[in-house]
């Protein structure tokens, strides 16, 4: 393995080199430190050439301008590339979303650029692992996946503290997210988890969960940062400070929180737990490290709250002058606050309702300082290794005190806690191990995809001449209801259509087959397209030879069991199979009845329990398509963007139905015509989806003079038909 490119996606939150945000809000965690440091180390190795880091680009005045950055350097061959995605300003992963067709476009653009495709995919929570998928998928690269939190887990905790279903969905898009993630188990190569609880108990919730894909690599420190107090430095005067003006006798033991003001991390039972016991009233201080604040009216609602209840609790317990909860701190003052801590022989505490891993605890275990810790997740998998703590069920505010004044009681034990946590850390958790063991997952998963790759590869690297090489523009229309359906208004587009320039290709996305396309077009007088998707994006064919690209074929082919896929659906409600002349190779095409007919997402759930991984195409509340994974009318049209070397940009596409709505996304640009199916009103409101006023052949010219697109004589804005 020479010289391996890593492409790393962590889309959320605001990633930078240097002085780290964490806590700043909830999507500025753990995660933003792992993504930057294991990029750090990859870089570190002899046997990589180059990390990127791919994030999103931020322009806003309410962050820092190095979150606008198009490209930083971290260490050696490691760099931090930021692409636009959405709107300029910074947003909260819940509303990502709708935004992320558009990184995958910008992606590939991005990659086109560079002298060569990554080795390997490395997507970071659910978010990243939609766009690598689909980036998998599209470019034949294989995908490692990092979940970080899963959404399943998180739903169930929600709905368990009585919380309403639609209020949650309303504000974290569980649907979206859970669904994401489903398609990334289905598809990645490897998952990385970072315990065997993560691996058997939480991803276990997931129907495409296959754990022979699953690989326990728990994550790591850096060691030269997180280390225990010396005679030389035992702790940092300036950390004191923000912690002792807090407090009556600052000498006492420092029982430590450090995480972001969120409900999961049960910070209220902390308190509680702190301020019923008398013992260590006494004997201890608490200090709460959760994120920056300016105001805490300021802040989001959920973090508003959780800082509302810590000030109401520590009150009712009558904690003032024993509690520290400092307002600001930097990514570098974290370490101090450990070694503080352990310098007056304290105790770190993480008492979150769920744990996937727990960095902070082996932070906490490298700065000689002991822990205890939720029996969620992580910790146990930690404790086990360094014993150096104890593990407590974070709803029990009795048992908590008493695991914290068990630390605190026996000196002899404190200090060997202590030490057994620093030699436990330098054996299992440093970064070193843990790219050692990533990289030899690597290595066997390239030489397993080894042929999968080069007959990929094959695919984008095609010599064959078709009349595409020489366009730089490229229209493609759906056929029913967009381009025909009024005559004259055909004739008006084909008009135009003739007095383009020779650098426009012509082609058609449709449902059809490629037989009753050719039909139809030839019925109307519609000339020959350049290219033809049919089939809902599973065939594709050039000129009027109607050569068939057999690298497309090749592609999407991956997984798909179609006689399977047709057995398992045979028994679903409200699904008739079409007459034979409408199924292909690479498609099975249902009529649908909309009263019968279960949820798509529960059809798609069905499939994935099966390991038959599909992509479902509803549309008009009458049809329903099945197609294998990688095929659609939106991947067939990125596939030509990156076969033949256009930008998306350089695509108008036109459509009026739901099977039209994947091409629609992204960065090419659309048009919807006027007499479009409601299933399209969801992308109103997109700056690149025309809606056009006429129907049929006229909205798309009306989408062509929208954009300048193409004809010269088009103005901006003018509407054609008039």
């Amino acid at each position: 393995m020479n010289e391996l490119y890593v492409l790393m996606l962590s889309v959320h939150g605001l990633i930078r080199g240097h002085d780290l945000e964490l806590g700043r809000d909830a999507d500025t965690g753990g995660q933003t430190l792992y993504v930057v440091e294991l990029a750090r180390a990859l870089a570190r190795q002899p046997q990589v050439g180059r990390v990127d880091l791919l994030t999103r680009l931020v322009e806003d005045a309410a962050v820092s301008e190095d979150y606008a950055r198009p490209e930083e350097p971290l260490d050696g061959c490691a760099r931090i590339i930021r692409l636009r995605c959405g709107p300029r300003r910074y947003l909260r992963k819940e509303g990502l979303w709708p935004y992320l067709d558009q990184l995958v476009d910008r992606t590939l653009l991005y990659l086109r650029a560079q002298a060569r495709l990554p080795d390997v995919i490395h997507s970071h929570y659910a978010d990243a692992g939609y766009v690598g998928t689909q980036l998998s998928q599209l470019l034949g690269v294989p995908q490692i996946h990092t979940g970080h939190s899963l959404g399943r887990g998180k739903l169930q905790r929600l709905l368990a503290q009585g919380r309403k279903p639609h209020a949650l969905e309303r504000q974290f898009n569980f649907q979206r997210r859970i669904a994401a993630e489903e398609a990334v188990l289905q598809h990645a190569s490897v998952i990385i988890t970072s315990t065997t609880q993560e691996s058997s108990e939480q991803y276990a919730l997931y129907a495409s969960y296959q754990p022979e894909h699953a690989l326990v690599i728990p994550p790591g420190t850096d060691v030269s940062r997180f280390a225990p107090p010396t005679r030389q430095r035992p702790f940092e005067p300036g950390i004191a400070g923000l912690i002792d003006r807090f407090l009556e006798q600052p000498r006492k033991p420092l029982i430590l929180t450090i995480c972001r003001p969120e409900m999961r991390k049960n910070l209220g039972v902390l308190v509680e737990a702190f301020g019923r016991s008398p013992s260590l009233h006494e004997r201890a201080n608490l200090a709460i490290v959760a994120g920056n604040r300016e105001d805490i009216r300021t802040l989001e609602a959920a973090q508003g709250q959780v800082m509302t209840d810590l000030l109401l609790d520590i009150d009712r317990y009558d904690l003032w002058g024993r509690v520290a909860l400092p307002k600001h701190h930097q990514a570098s003052d974290i370490p101090g606050f450990y070694r503080l801590a352990a310098y007056r022989r304290g105790v770190f505490v993480n008492p979150a309702l769920t744990e996937p891993f727990g960095l902070t605890l082996i932070e906490a275990a490298a700065s000689g300082l002991p822990v205890v810790a939720t029996e969620d997740g992580g910790p146990r998998d930690i404790i086990t290794h360094c014993e150096n703590g104890l593990l407590i069920d974070p709803l029990d505010p009795a048992a908590v005190a008493e695991a914290i004044e068990h630390v605190l009681a026996d000196a002899q034990r404190w200090r060997n806690w202590a030490r057994n946590g620093v030699r436990g850390v330098r054996r299992h958790y440093t970064w070193e191990a843990h790219v050692g063991k990533y990289l030899r997952a690597v290595s066997r998963l390239l030489r397993h995809e080894r042929k999968q790759i080069r007959r990929d590869m094959e695919v984008f690297r095609s010599t064959q001449r078709h009349p595409l090489p020489f366009v730089s523009r490229m229209l493609i229309s759906d056929i029913d209801n967009t381009l025909l359906g009024e005559s004259a208004a055909l004739r008006r587009f084909l008009a135009v259509l003739r007095a383009t320039p020779p650098d426009l290709g012509f082609g058609i996305a449709t449902g059809r087959t490629l037989e009753s396309a050719v039909a139809i077009l030839k019925e109307w007088g519609v000339p020959p397209p350049d290219v033809m998707i049919t089939a809902v994006g599973s065939e594709i064919h050039y000129g009027r030879e109607l050569r068939r690209d057999s690298g497309w074929r090749n592609l999407i082919r991956y997984a798909w069991r179609r006689d399977r896929v047709e057995e398992v659906l045979r028994d679903v409600a409200g699904l008739a199979l079409q007459p034979l002349e409408n199924q292909r190779e690479f498609k099975l095409s249902y009529d649908v009845d909309p009263d019968k007919l279960p949820p798509i997402p529960e059809i798609q759930a069905l499939l994935h329990a099966r390991r038959l991984p599909v992509h479902l195409v509803y549309s008009s509340q009458a049809y329903l398509d099945v197609l294998p994974v990688r095929a659609s009318k939106g991947r067939a049209i990125r596939y030509l963007a990156y076969k033949w070397g256009l930008p998306l940009r350089a695509f108008l596409v036109a459509g009026d139905s739901g099977n039209d709505l994947e091409m629609l996304v992204g960065d090419t640009l659309g048009v919807v015509v006027a007499n479009h199916s409601r299933e399209l009103d969801v992308l109103k409101g997109n700056e690149q989806i025309y809606f056009a006023r006429s129907t049929h052949a006229d909205g798309i010219l009306e989408g062509m003079a929208h954009y300048a697109f193409g004809v010269s004589n088009l103005e901006a804005g003018n509407d054609p038909t008039s």
